[in-house]
């Protein structure tokens, strides 16, 4: 990371709530091919995320801690503040002298924008203002969020007057929460009903919405960039009785991770 930061634009996708099998089979099926176009070998890396909800995740990730792969480590990271004993600093590793990593490219010349989705980015209350408030730029409206079916081409749309306006020697680090696959995504499957509720199938019925529209995103971005996309969490459809997420089971700590270079 050392010879990309300051080289490449930063873009970091988080997929809300997206489960790691779910993104796993549809990759293997043939049914995102826009994503698995672009992951290494197509497929996804299996990863345990440092939260098991939207706040605690991203908190995480914004300090530099990304989702840890699954298998034994210890897994040096790609973005570390300056912590003394830190055991997962390595050569290659970006480092900050600075609390979260917008604040550290901020300092090392980088334009930090946040395009929010989920309730955490809403910017209504002090607690839904205090992940957008790491970035010097912050975009969140109600048709950004998981009640509107066309949030992320609205986002994507928000993402474009950014670019649009951004210096071109400027480097840009952006955040965007995606907020599809969060509950309801009810809407998402063909003939379901508000009545049917969220269930598996309409959670991957999302994500295929999703890779419908995301290469409009990656097409916007300027080269060379460097691009994150992963989820912050699993969630529950009645797997051992549980529902949703915050909460330590295998379907909320296991998420999906991929990062790649656009061509």
């Amino acid at each position: 990371m050392n010879t990309v930061v300051g080289s490449h634009d930063l873009l970091l996708v988080t997929l809300d709530t997206l489960r790691y099998d779910v993104a796993a089979e549809m990759a293997a099926s043939g049914e995102t091919p826009t994503l698995a176009g672009l992951l290494p070998g197509g497929r996804w890396e299996r990863r345990h995320t440092p939260g098991s909800f939207t706040y605690a995740a991203h908190a995480a990730m914004l300090a530099g801690f990304m989702p840890t792969p699954a298998s034994p480590g210890p897994h040096p990271r790609l973005f570390a503040g300056a912590f003394p004993g830190s055991e997962t600093t390595a050569s290659h590793t970006w480092t900050f002298d600075a609390a979260d990593l917008p604040s550290g490219l901020a300092a090392a010349g980088y334009h930090t924008v946040c395009v929010g989705g989920v309730g955490f980015f809403n910017k209504l209350t002090p607690l839904g203002s205090a992940l957008p408030s790491l970035f010097a730029e912050s975009h969140w409206e109600r048709e950004f969020g998981v009640t509107d079916p066309e949030a992320l081409p609205n986002q994507i749309d928000r993402v474009a007057e950014i670019l649009g306006r951004l210096p071109d020697d400027r480097r840009l680090f952006l955040l965007l929460n995606v907020a599809s696959l969060h509950q309801p995504n009810w809407f998402y499957l063909p003939g379901a009903t508000k009545a049917d509720g969220d269930t598996r199938a309409s959670h991957a019925a999302a994500l295929r919405h999703i890779d419908a529209h995301i290469g409009r995103l990656f097409a916007l971005m300027r080269r060379p960039c460097f691009v994150i996309v992963c989820s912050d969490h699993g969630t529950a459809y009645g797997e051992d009785g549980h529902t949703g997420h915050r909460i330590g089971h295998e379907v909320v700590w296991t998420v999906p991770y991929g990062e790649f270079i656009l061509p």
